[in-house]
């Protein structure tokens, strides 16, 4: 039995979205299909994204990017984790590193070992106990290293900061060698076909019609086919994330280049920081309801590294999802698919899995309703999980200053992410459902940042002696502190393996 191959895929905006689904594509169809690409240089790009989570890697290996060259390409820098300023109570700050939390012991995973010994009074902070986060804390970086056995040097798991403006310019030259065509020009609408109310083409403003059987849809939060023209409808939950604006500024770099991303809780919202090889990038995510964005604009630049280069840019946003990913022959990636603000450096990875998932669900001329029903269940899926993830920063704070943080503390939260809530206060345990995004060791590091109270540890803990694993958390905490100690500065590494050309 023959499928019937579709030809012609049709990618709508450019940004990071666009030029990421051409990539990818244009790298794993093989050249089999024809790939064009509609922008304009007129119509500005978010571009403010400009952190990752460490699943970028793998996006990069699959397209072929060599790590050097694209940090040289995108003024990159390397990301181990991100710091929480003033997230439980005022004055407070944690990470959450990437990669491990220990090494194993016996039985049962490492933090339940620590909350035994943290109970009782006998353990060290649990940074102490994660490669990455000392690393970060003393500004240093290197990446794993492989021919070391059993050693927290293996353990180092990291991400990028890097311009998203550079890295779709970047994304753009590697598509268009890799034959995907660019076609400049403002899309004035699409047309829809009978009977079953496909989109064949778009009509551009000089009146050319770009006409193709699969379209992706990544022109940001207009969603000009899935939502303009399917009007496929979304679903908000600014109940759960009430924050619905950000204010961007570039500022220039502060003398030390950090190997992680901040974000400090303000009054009614919080600010990103970001480091760059040539600038800082920040922003502040804040609710309307609560500040004014002239206020919002004053707390942003009172908090910079240094001199603004740039006025502040006002980016309003709606916290949800599409109500269907994929509907008829239009799959919405980035912006166009759903929104949720930056603090875990999700939108560039819910990209990228979107990419992927129309690979795994890759259509022919059979258009099957139950592929596109998997894609979307698997597509709500994802966001939710990240969703209740974010939701608990906001959620588990004690902060008292502010009407602000004492709503978010009191607010109803959904029934997956209290269960996840209840799960952690029993025994201190995680449970990783279907492979969702956010491991137990994210949970469990926002969990103790955040100070959760918890009831009780894993009853098979007990199973070893208290010297024992007293014994054992210090040794591992020892090596990984003579692991850190050897590791170059993050500015020392950039310097030497991919310092950008002076802009």
């Amino acid at each position: 039995m023959q499928n019937q191959a579709i030809k012609d895929i049709v990618i709508v905006g450019g940004g990071t979205a666009g030029w990421m689904t051409a990539a990818a594509l244009s790298t794993m169809l093989n050249g089999r299909y024809n790939i064009r690409l509609v922008e304009s240089d007129e119509i500005g790009i978010v571009g403010v994204g400009e952190a990752t989570i460490p699943m970028i890697q793998r996006f990069n290996r699959v397209v072929g990017i060599d790590e050097h060259e694209f940090m040289r390409e995108t003024m990159g820098s390397f990301k181990l984790g991100v710091e929480f300023v003033n997230w439980g109570k005022l004055g407070e700050r944690y990470m959450h590193g990437f990669g491990r939390l220990g090494q194993d012991l016996a039985t049962v995973p490492f933090d339940q070992y620590w909350q035994k010994m943290r109970l009782a009074g006998k353990a060290a902070p649990l940074e102490e106990y994660s490669i990455t986060r000392m690393a970060a804390k003393a500004n240093k970086f290197m990446p794993a290293r492989h021919d070391v056995p059993n050693s927290p040097l293996r353990d180092i798991n990291y991400a990028y900061h890097f311009d998203a403006g550079l890295y779709a310019k970047y994304l753009r030259k590697l598509s268009e060698a890799r034959g995907v065509t660019r076609i400049e020009g403002k899309i004035q609408r699409a047309t829809v076909r009978e009977p079953d109310g496909h989109i064949d083409a778009v009509v551009l403003e000089n009146g050319a019609r770009v006409e193709g059987e699969l379209f992706i849809d990544c022109s940001g939060f207009r969603g000009l086919l899935i939502e303009q023209t399917l009007e496929t409808g979304y679903e908000h939950w600014n109940h759960w994330l009430p924050a619905d604006r950000a204010l961007a500024v570039p500022c220039e770099s502060a003398p030390v280049m950090t190997p992680y991303t901040r974000a400090t809780a303000h009054g009614s919202g919080w600010q990103w920081r970001i480091p760059l090889q040539h600038r800082t990038g920040n922003g502040h995510v804040y609710c309307s309801r609560f500040i004014s964005d002239d206020e919002a604009a004053a707390t942003l630049l009172a908090n910079l590294d240094g001199k603004p280069l740039a006025d502040p840019r006002l980016i309003k946003f709606e916290t949800g999802m599409r109500k269907q990913a994929w509907n008829r022959n239009v799959v919405a990636i980035g912006l166009a698919g759903g929104f949720l603000e930056p603090i875990e450096s999700t939108s560039i990875h819910l990209i990228q899995s979107a990419i992927q998932r129309l690979v795994d669900f890759f259509p022919d001329r059979g258009w099957s309703a139950v592929d596109r029903e998997e894609y979307n269940r698997q597509s709500r899926f994802e966001y939710e999980r990240i969703r209740d993830f974010i939701i608990l920063h906001y959620h588990l704070n004690q902060r008292t200053d502010s009407a602000y943080w004492t709503e978010c503390a009191h607010m109803a939260i959904p029934d997956t992410l209290r269960h996840k809530m209840d799960m952690y206060r029993s025994h201190g345990r995680v449970v990783r459902v279907d492979n969702e995004l956010f491991s137990e060791v994210g949970w469990i590091q926002v969990f103790e940042g955040q100070n959760m109270p918890i009831e009780g540890y894993h009853p098979l803990v007990d199973t070893q002696s208290e010297e024992d694993i007293a014994e054992y958390l210090e040794g591992v905490r020892g090596v990984i502190a003579k692991c850190v100690g050897v590791m170059p500065s993050h500015d020392e590494y950039v310097a030497k393996m991919c310092a950008a050309k002076k802009m």
